[in-house]
């Protein structure tokens, strides 16, 4: 007894592989032994079912083979339709061909073609349950259309594989901070779909800091935003910042062009190398003096993104042959009016044939274009009343508007015929440039004073920032202030 007690204990303190012999189905048995000392080793435990480990997903190892199978039979399938599934090797399908079909039957009532399906195969392997109708239902209740969703997908695929709740509603939330009205959503992500797929912590974020940064009322961002929501694509350092150090250098201050982007904020979208670049030298060339870049960007940022060389080519050559402006007096045209290179020939010569046809010379007509080239965008109906007020009524020589064309830019009914009825009851014989030309206060102190102003140019635009009117020197500190702000406004809201 004391012996065998010796051997157990020796037995449970060792290893029992140690002392077994290394070969299959070895098998050691004592006499009368402890049911917990039986051992068995080889390969008696790999056939007991109960010690066979699951796979994480189930039938994968036991069912290699029909696996293999059914992608075949899925392969076969989707060729059938016209699918190219080249990609689709490494996507994991479902087990049946029953599933992809549900799947491409879904899409294809959703509107995608075979087409649409094959720019982005990974699409078959959106669950219709777990991926396309949580999504789908998302992107109803934020505002776009049920006809419009498969467009949407057509546009932006990668938006089936997106958690709604991680990322496609932190996105939404996003742009309503920003001000983005709530029937707008939609249209913001129909217009610019990939916003969907953006961190919030990346470009975004520093894009809007960035515009703000520069002078960007915080309050504009969401009407910017929903305008051209693409600027929320655009780094700072490579597209926003490049731009706008350019077009400061040229003499806009940050003011102005914050004021600009507020209004126009898809002038961000225009290439700097390839667009804008040139045809800022596309108008020196033309005769635009480097000094006035400023003021013509500010009148008509547009100007940065046309075709520009084939524009001003052709309208420079029509009016040196139509109205006998030469190259230079065509530049200061553009210097003084921009979108002339956009106007419709025909919508220019109907003005100037009314003028011509009021015994008005070519040369006389050439002279008042150039002095007001906002004379070629008159109806001709407006000009038409100015113009017999003028001769009946004013009995004035035709020789004061050819000095003064600006004449037809003001309103008849609001300036010009009660302007002269005061100066007519006082007996007060002046210029058209005096009467017309200065705001409805400085009219008013002109007519109460005993002197008449010496005759002055009209106001000019200072890159500066404000517009100085001649004669400040009459006005107190403060109404000057007032006055100067105002004309401010109106000519960054050209």
């Amino acid at each position: 007894m004391v012996t065998r007690r010796k051997l157990l204990n020796l037995l449970s303190a060792l290893n029992v592989s140690d002392l077994l012999p290394h070969h299959a189905n070895a098998i050691i048995r004592f006499s009368k032994p402890p049911k917990t000392l039986r051992v068995y080793y080889g390969t008696q435990s790999s056939k007991l079912p109960e010690y066979e480990m699951p796979s994480v997903t189930w039938g994968v190892i036991q069912g290699r083979k029909e696996k293999l199978v059914s992608r075949v039979i899925i392969f076969d399938y989707l060729k059938g339709l016209g699918i190219i599934p080249d990609e689709l090797h490494d996507l994991e399908l479902p087990s049946t061909v029953d599933v992809m079909r549900e799947r491409v039957e879904f899409l294809q009532k959703l509107g995608l073609t075979v087409d649409d399906i094959n720019n982005y195969p990974l699409i078959l392997g959106c669950s219709v349950r777990k991926n396309m109708i949580p999504v789908l239902g998302y992107l109803e209740k934020i505002g776009i259309a049920r006809p419009k969703l498969g467009e949407f997908v057509k546009n932006y695929p990668q938006v089936l594989h997106a958690s709604v709740i991680v990322e496609l509603a932190p996105v939404v939330k996003f742009l309503r901070g920003l001000d983005v009205e709530k029937d707008d959503i939609g249209y913001v992500l129909q217009k610019y779909p990939e916003l969907l797929g953006f961190k919030l912590e990346g470009t975004m974020s520093t894009s809007v800091a960035y515009l703000v940064s520069i002078g960007v009322n915080p309050r504009d961002i969401g009407p910017m935003v929903t305008q051209y929501p693409y600027l929320l694509g655009m780094r700072v350092g490579t597209v926003i910042k490049p731009m706008i150090d350019y077009l400061v250098d040229l003499g806009l201050p940050k003011k102005v062009l914050a004021r600009m982007l507020e209004k126009r904020a898809y002038i961000l979208g225009y290439d700097l190398e390839e667009t804008v670049k040139p045809n800022v030298e596309c108008l020196i060339s033309f005769g635009v003096r480097r000094e006035c870049l400023a003021s013509v960007i500010a009148q008509y940022p547009q100007i940065l993104g046309l075709p520009l060389k084939a524009k001003l080519s052709t309208q420079q050559y029509f009016f040196s042959l139509k109205l006998k402006v030469d190259p230079e007096g065509f530049a200061r045209v553009v210097e003084n009016m921009p979108q002339v290179v956009s106007l419709n020939q025909h919508v220019i010569m109907k003005p100037l044939e009314f003028l011509l046809g009021r015994t008005v010379t070519e040369e006389d007509v050439a002279r008042m274009v150039i002095k007001c080239p906002q004379l070629v965008a008159l109806r001709v109906e407006l000009m038409k009343n100015s113009y017999y007020f003028f001769k009946s009524e004013m009995g004035r020589p035709l020789k004061e508007l050819v000095e003064f064309p600006e004449y037809f830019t003001y309103s008849l009914e609001s300036r010009i015929k009660p302007r002269y009825q005061r100066l007519k009851s006082k007996g007060i014989r002046c210029s058209l440039n005096w009467m017309l030309n200065c705001s409805d206060q400085r009219f008013e102190e002109r007519l109460q004073g005993h002197y008449i102003e010496t005759e002055s140019v009209g106001p000019g635009f200072c890159m500066g920032g404000k517009l100085e009117l001649p004669g400040n020197d009459i006005m107190s500190d403060d109404e000057a202030e007032i006055d100067d702000e105002i004309l401010y406004r109106r000519t960054v809201s050209l």
